[in-house]
């Protein structure tokens, strides 16, 4: 898995202050996407081992983890993404775990790594549904919480 950027400090991806990852891929290419650079799963830098522990270093001040991209869910990163979570919630299992998906929830209800995101955005990213609703970029998409 590669990914592109991530954020120590983030107010918008979730509640609270939280550490987010933007991980390369998708094959959605919603258009009007906000991160269209994170389309090519080749695309960023390596997530290495060193790259991991450091983001779960850092989620010790905060309020949790946030997933997006590209997307968490691009069959190229669910093996990655499974891993940070289950260690995520190994070391922190008091904070949690957002991740947004163009995939609706129906489509990957079954993959693993759900059972460790506490709360899932779903759903392509659509430009002519416009919304007002917090940590979502269309009125289409849903906020699920999975957990808690």
């Amino acid at each position: 898995m590669n990914y592109e950027r991530y954020y120590v400090c983030d107010l918008l991806n979730g509640e609270g202050v939280r550490v987010t990852l933007f991980v390369t891929g998708c094959p959605h290419a919603c258009p009007g996407c906000h991160n269209p650079s994170t389309w090519d799963r080749k695309a960023g830098r390596p997530f290495t081992d060193e790259v991991r522990e450091r983001l779960l270093d850092l989620c010790a001040t905060h309020d949790g983890l946030s997933l997006s991209g590209g997307d968490p869910l691009h069959p190229a990163n669910r093996e990655a993404v499974g891993e940070l979570c289950r260690l995520f919630r190994a070391r922190y299992p008091d904070k949690d775990i957002w991740l947004w998906t163009g995939y609706r929830h129906e489509e990957v209800a079954e993959l693993d790594v759900l059972r460790f995101v506490d709360v899932l955005v779903d759903g392509r990213y659509r430009r002519e549904l416009p919304t007002s609703k917090p940590w979502r970029g269309s009125d289409n998409q849903r906020l699920i919480r999975l957990r808690r």
